[in-house]
Formats: C-alpha cells, sequence, structure tokens
C-alpha cells in the first residue's frame, strides 16, 4: 500500500536516528568517518564499461522517480546495464552505509534520501563530494524552480535535488462534520475546546504534516524568531500546550490521522499537499474531504536528494552524474506528478500537468485542487528548520506538549 510507504516528511523516527547519530547540523563534517572508504577517484565522462547502479531509497523517492530511472536505463544500456533498487527506514541509512564503507565494499551507487539522511550522513563524511566539482555535468539544476534551489542549498556540495514540494501546513476536515473550518490559529483552537478530541495531528518526530504544522505555527502566530525553536518560539510553544488540552492523543504517524479522518473519530488533522490528495486517490480518505489554510500561513518547503556513498566505484559515480542528469529534464520531471503523493512533484521550472503521464493526469484531475495553484505561487515559502533545530524542537514538543499522549500504531 502506497499510504505505507509515504516517508515522514520527506519521510520516518527522524528524531530518533539523528539524536542517536548526534547530527548538529546541516553540511560539511568536521572530518571523514573512520573506515569510510575511497572515493573510488575522478568520475570519467562516461563508465569504462556498463555498470550495475544499487540504488537505496530512504524517503519514498521511488514512488516518483522509479519510471524516470528505468527509462534512462532503457536509453543508456551503454552506461548501466542493470539496476536494483532497496528500500530502508532513514535511521538505518548511516549504519548500513558505514559497514559497507568500513568493509571496503561499497555496492550501492546511489542514496535518494531527506534532509535527515542527507545531513546524518554529511555530519558523518559518508558522501561523496558532488558539488562544485562536477556543476558542468549537472546544468540542468540551472533549471530549478527558487524553492527548490533553496532547498538545494540545504544540501551543500553532497547531494543534488530531484525532487521538490511546497508541503504545508493545511487543515483538512470533512465538510459534512465541520460546516465552519477553521482559517486562523485562533479558530482551530476555539473548535478544537468546542470538540474535544476532534482535532489532531502527529508526532511531529513522525509526521511530516505534524513537522510541518509545528514548523509553520512560528509565521502563522508572528513569533520573534521562526528559526529559533527554543528562544524565537513563545507564541508557537503557549498555543500548541492550551491546544493539547483537547486532543486526545497524538498517533506516531501521518497514515492513523488519514484513517481517523476517514472513519469520523476526528473532524480536522494536519496535511500537507501529498497527504491531501494521495490518501483520497487511495481511498483512506474520502474523495469529499476538504483543506484550509490559517491566516498569517507559509509554506514549509520539502525536497528529495541523490546522493553518492564514498567507496562508490568511479564508474558509478560517472554512471549517476548522467542519471541526475537526466533526471533533471523536463520529460523526466514531468513523472513527478505521481498520483499527488509529492505534489506538485518537479523540482525544476515550467513542467505542467499536461506533461505529465496519463495516469497522473487523471488522478490529478479527480483529487487534486485547483486553489493549490495559486495557493502556491502566493503564500511565502520557507524552508525547514536545519537539523540542529529541528532535534531541538522535537525534543521541546516531546517533553512540554505531547510525549506523554503519543499513542503508538
Amino acid at each position: 500500500m502506497r499510504l505505507s510507504m509515504r516517508p515522514a516528511l520527506p519521510t520516518t523516527a527522524l528524531v530518533a536516528g539523528l539524536l542517536a547519530l548526534g547530527v548538529s547540523a546541516c553540511g560539511a563534517p568536521s572530518s571523514p568517518a573512520q573506515g569510510a572508504g575511497s572515493s573510488g577517484g575522478d568520475a570519467p565522462a562516461k563508465p569504462s564499461k556498463p555498470v550495475v547502479l544499487n540504488v537505496l531509497d530512504v524517503a519514498g523517492n521511488l514512488q516518483l522517480t522509479q519510471g524516470m530511472i528505468d527509462d534512462f536505463v532503457k536509453q543508456h544500456p551503454d552506461v548501466i546495464s542493470r539496476v536494483t533498487y532497496s528500500k530502508a527506514p532513514a535511521p538505518d541509512l548511516v549504519g548500513k552505509i558505514k559497514a559497507q564503507q568500513g568493509a571496503g565494499r561499497v555496492d550501492i551507487g546511489l542514496v535518494l534520501t531527506g534532509t535527515d539522511g542527507l545531513s546524518a550522513g554529511a555530519e558523518q563524511g559518508l558522501w561523496q563530494p558532488i558539488l562544485p566539482k562536477y556543476k558542468d555535468r549537472l546544468s540542468n539544476m540551472a533549471n530549478y524552480q527558487d524553492p527548490a534551489a533553496k532547498m538545494q542549498e540545504l544540501a551543500g556540495d553532497y547531494g543534488v535535488t530531484v525532487t521538490y514540494y511546497p508541503s504545508g501546513p493545511l487543515l483538512e476536515y470533512m465538510p459534512d462534520k465541520v460546516s465552519n473550518p477553521p482559517t486562523s490559529a485562533e479558530a482551530l483552537l476555539a473548535y478544537a475546546k468546542a470538540h474535544p478530541g476532534k482535532v489532531e495531528y502527529a508526532r511531529p518526530a513522525n509526521s511530516g504534516p505534524g513537522r510541518t504544522f509545528l514548523m509553520g505555527l512560528p509565521y502563522i502566530l508572528g513569533d520573534k524568531d521562526p528559526k529559533d525553536p527554543v528562544n524565537g518560539w513563545d507564541k508557537t510553544w503557549a498555543y500548541l500546550k492550551d491546544l493539547g488540552q483537547y486532543i486526545n492523543n497524538y498517533p506516531t504517524g501521518t497514515t492513523q490521522t488519514m484513517k481517523d479522518l476517514g472513519n469520523g473519530t476526528v473532524d480536522v488533522i494536519a496535511s500537507t499537499t501529498g497527504w491531501d490528495i494521495n490518501p483520497r486517490v487511495l481511498g483512506t480518505v474520502p474523495e469529499s474531504a476538504k483543506v484550509s489554510t490559517m491566516k498569517g500561513f507559509h509554506w514549509v518547503t520539502d525536497a528529495h536528494y541523490a546522493v553518492i556513498p564514498k567507496g562508490a566505484s568511479a564508474d558509478q559515480q560517472a554512471a549517476v552524474l548522467q542519471l541526475v542528469q537526466f533526471m533533471l529534464t523536463k520529460e523526466q520531471q514531468a513523472k513527478a506528478y505521481d498520483d499527488g503523493y509529492f505534489y506538485p512533484g518537479p523540482a525544476v521550472k515550467d513542467v505542467t500537468i499536461d506533461m505529465a503521464p496519463q495516469k497522473s493526469q487523471d488522478a490529478i484531475k479527480k483529487f487534486g485542487r485547483p486553489e493549490y495553484d495559486s495557493l502556491i505561487a502566493s503564500a511565502p515559502k520557507e524552508v525547514p528548520l536545519d537539523n540542529k533545530s529541528m532535534v531541538a524542537a522535537f525534543d521541546k514538543w516531546d517533553r512540554e506538549v505531547g510525549g506523554s499522549k503519543v499513542k503508538k500504531q
């Protein structure tokens, strides 16, 4: 079932993984990890012979990009003879790569990850620097949408943005239950007070919509510093504590909130564009569900990245560089519309829905929302917190807001 593969965005136990790994920030590590392995040398323009490329996905990204990769292999058998795919939770990524590097046998040539895995690996010195060394081979990066380009800045030298979406925070509700949907933070609090147990969001450390709701509130509430959850979120923390009085529990994953909305357990949940569209495509949430934004709304954006582990052979690196350049063409980016899973999905400019596969066009036509286009164009877009700040926010939320009410599924 696709919904279960969605990253706890992008995409799952993020805080535990980052705390265990001691991640402090997105950027270059102070020193390479022990046993990280060699880089395999400079990448030639083309592999000396076709490579078998092993791809590891820790972000659910293959739902958006596997078609792109498969097309490249079909069109360029002289570069990649065969590709294999595997998936793992983001917190398992560093241990998996370090084990291969420590053994001196890195057989994973490409990792697809969110900001969590990218930053954790960079902190441990596991990724092969890609930029600016190979910038000339990745000329399609020049075509990024502006917010995707800002998400690219988070990657530093180590990753390349392959998909992007504005995310949220949105409120999703059933119109037969909620005739006057909340359109401000104050109205949401009033609704929760008048309908105890009927407003819900998942634990932020385990949920993309929960995390986006948490990071979006400082903009909505006019907090002192939306990038500083420790010293700049006084209004946000006070609001979340007030709201928490009327929330019965916080699920450990977004899927449960969608089920709760669909079966009538709750009336209003935190959502994002992808979490609004895709569960309705799948039938988890009724097609009739609606969304609203709160006054002062800013998008908090998200992206997925391609990274190359240190120790990948020079031929593997050469193949990945050609592949990523191919993935960033408009024709291939159009496949990122998928079934609304990361809506819209394309990271580059001027990729419209009419360029997408017919299946995607049909899904978006039926389950998409016309208002998203104007909202994406008009509302401010903010990059998420860096990982040090994000971990601090998750920890404070767990301790002071909802940790005692977290409901495991």
